[in-house]
């Protein structure tokens, strides 16, 4: 039996309350927040097949956030994977952000914080089983969630069409069917969880870690560089942005200081016409304490930063032709 909930007939002041109450009914509670000034439209139907939840969801532009509060109140052991059926969608978990255009997958937590922000009018089917029926750790579950999976090739494109068709056909099956293609499903989104991890396991650690070490380069002369400037950046977190680095051999905070000190000491040791003091040099790449940056050089290079400068330059006039 289908559950089908729309704001057709609502009035137009409590068209969002209404929304965000069906998407708690449909799917768990969430808050709403519509992007656009005009009267807020959509539409939500929801079959369930044994265990397994499908639910076809259009609307207007809006962004759907899943609190720590909400969690609390409700927490709901869910596993969903969304399948963009028109329009786009950004879906922020994990510290991931998953730009997904139409026809893509995307597998998000339901016990975690996320968000998803759709900019234009959309629609999209999303898929809800327990987590235990999946069998799978939740380690892995936590290494696809924010992430986009296309479905133009692999097991994507194995999987999209029977999704479409699943969502579309779901309000005719009977429940002994329904119980069938539930555990037909719970097979497939197993596959499709150890596809991606399997696939290239460091892959996306890999892309934002060197993301990261790119940010700090273009932003060293910046002295509010930081973890938390640099999180905020990236949408992830400041703890899963320490975790990106742990098998780095080297700590956030420390890759910014040894960078800021490696464009010091070449810029100390450079020969010109104009001589910039030492205390400019540094805070030309984020240094705002000299005394700070003094030690910090000393400890590096075993001199101090005009004994740096001086030992180059005596180098340097060394090889300079009589």
């Amino acid at each position: 039996m289908s559950l089908v909930l729309t704001t057709d007939a609502v009035p137009g002041q409590d068209k969002v309350a209404y929304w965000s109450d069906a998407v708690g009914r449909a799917l768990v509670p969430v808050s709403v927040a519509p992007r656009d000034p005009r009267p807020f439209d959509g539409r939500i139907a929801t079959d369930s097949l044994g265990y397994l939840r499908i639910s076809r969801m259009e609307a207007d532009a809006k962004r759907v956030s899943r609190t720590p509060a909400l969690i609390a109140r409700a927490p709901g052991d869910l596993v969903a994977v969304g399948l963009q059926v028109a329009g786009r969608a950004t879906l922020v978990q994990d510290g991931r952000r998953a730009e997904l255009g139409t026809g893509d997958l995307v597998v998000y937590d339901m016990a975690r914080p996320f968000s998803v922000s759709y900019p234009q009018r959309f629609a999209t089917h999303v898929f809800q089983l327990p987590r235990h029926v999946l069998g799978v750790a939740d380690s892995d579950i936590r290494r696809v969630t924010g992430t986009a999976i296309g479905t133009g090739h692999g097991f994507g494109a194995v999987l999209r069409p029977f999704l479409t068709t699943l969502a579309d056909a779901a309000p005719s099956y009977p429940p002994a069917v329904g119980q069938r293609l539930a555990g037909h499903v719970v097979d497939l989104f197993t596959t499709l969880i150890t596809d991606v991890t399997h696939r290239d396991p460091d892959g996306t650690r890999g892309h934002l870690v060197r993301s990261v070490r790119a940010h700090i380069d273009r932003n060293l002369g910046q002295a509010a560089l930081a973890p938390e400037s640099i999180a905020r950046a990236h949408h992830m977190s400041v703890r899963y942005l320490h975790r990106l680095f742990e098998g780095e051999g080297i700590t956030v905070s420390r890759l910014i200081q040894q960078r800021r000190l490696e464009a010091c000491a070449r810029e100390l040791a450079r020969r010109g016409r104009v001589t910039p003091t030492v205390s400019a040099v540094a805070r030309r790449w984020g240094f705002v304490n000299p005394a700070h940056f003094s030690r910090a050089f000393r400890a590096a290079y075993g001199v101090s930063p005009r004994e740096w400068r001086t030992l180059h330059t005596d180098r340097q006039g060394d090889r300079t032709p009589g």
